[in-house]
């Protein structure tokens, strides 16, 4: 039977993820006399490593390391069936997006508010405790009582950052601004007129700062919906911020052909991985979808013995089926893929709004 998950990898992967760093997870299912006797290969390999020449450290034939390289740059999953050799996963897990609001004013209550339940962790900033404290902010990860001119080395800047300048004053907001564009964030957005960025910029040119970095300010922030009340502020700047996450450059002038498909970061999955649980378990993975379909390839769900689970890959009576299989596989080893029907007479009959077809890739842990 196949030898078990590597959870010093995933440890590792947490680590990196935590600090901002992309990565790539390649999963072999080799074959041996038979199916059932196979062994299990697991490789965490991150961003850097792929873009040195690494081929020769690693077992993989030319065409496998160029798909990773793809799965790294897309966030496509590759599912790789090689009939009587085996199989091969190739998972890319990029880190969790962190939003930074340097202001604690009217418009961040409701952005934090918004922001956290569509899985950003959110940081907000304040020089003042009144606007600086969690009572305020019950969503935020982290608050920051501090100046605006000395939080930046507490903030851990990097390319998953999402930063919103929504200060008090035009000072502080200029203050803020000349900071964040030293860095090389996924966003950058600062509220102000029309009349008043346009002065803000000219002045920026004047100063030194170079036409190609000042293009990465979205300012005026947000898209432009007319809004008014808070409220529908927080909810234009957030559909932008959205929109940089899910298609990695803003809306307009957008190509679908370079959209990524970015999987939800679930920390949790990660951190039940890493446990060494006694408990018997088996990991669902979505490895191929094809229609509508609750959730894409990529996400994943863990079943317990007794039927409990964390994470999910749609809910409702497809997931139930899936959660039948996993708990025969528990019980008697091994791994399966399974299809999952959400089309025609089938989704009719179980009440089903979807209209695709999920694969999965179910295996004991």
């Amino acid at each position: 039977m196949g030898t078990s998950l590597n959870t010093d990898d995933h440890e590792r992967l947490l680590q990196l993820l935590n600090h901002g760093k992309k990565a790539v997870m390649v999963t072999k299912w080799i074959y041996g006399n038979k199916i059932s006797d196979y062994k299990r290969e697991q490789t965490l390999l991150t961003e850097e490593a792929l873009d040195m020449n690494i081929k020769d450290e690693l077992s993989f034939s030319e065409e496998l390391l160029e798909r990773v390289k793809k799965v790294i740059l897309t966030g496509e999953l590759q599912f790789i069936d090689e009939e009587e050799a085996g199989i091969t996963l190739i998972e890319s897990y990029f880190p969790e997006p962190k939003l930074i609001i340097l202001g604690g004013g009217h418009i961040s209550k409701p952005l934090v508010e918004f922001a956290s339940k569509v899985g950003f962790s959110v940081t907000v900033v304040d020089d003042r405790p009144f606007f600086a404290n969690n009572s305020r902010f019950p969503e935020a990860d982290k608050v920051i009582c501090e100046g605006f001119d000395r939080c930046f080395n507490a903030l851990n800047l990097n390319s998953s950052s999402f930063m919103v300048i929504v200060t008090r004053g035009h000072r502080h907001d200029m203050e803020c601004l000349k900071k964040a564009l030293n860095y090389d964030t996924a966003y950058l957005g600062m509220i102000g007129s029309k009349r008043r960025i346009k002065i803000v910029r000219e002045e920026l040119l004047s100063d030194g700062y170079s036409k190609d970095r000042l293009d990465k300010l979205n300012a005026p922030i947000g898209l432009d919906i007319d809004a008014v009340t808070p409220e529908e502020i927080a909810i234009s700047i957030l559909a932008q911020l959205i929109s940089y996450r899910r298609r990695s450059k803003a809306v307009s002038g957008f190509s679908k052909a370079n959209k990524p498909n970015i999987v939800e970061f679930n920390g949790d999955i990660i951190e039940e991985l890493i446990k060494n649980c006694s408990e018997p378990r088996a990991l669902v993975t979505i490895i191929g979808t094809k229609g509508s379909v609750p959730r894409k390839a990529g996400a994943k769900m863990i079943v317990y013995s007794d039927g409990r689970t964390t994470g999910s890959i749609g809910g409702g009576c497809a997931e139930g089926e899936v959660i039948n299989t996993a708990r025969h596989i528990i019980r008697n080893g091994g791994y399966e893929i399974q299809q999952v029907d959400m089309t025609g007479a089938v989704a009719e009959e179980e009440g089903m709004v979807c209209g695709g077809i999920m694969e999965v890739l179910i295996e004991k842990l």
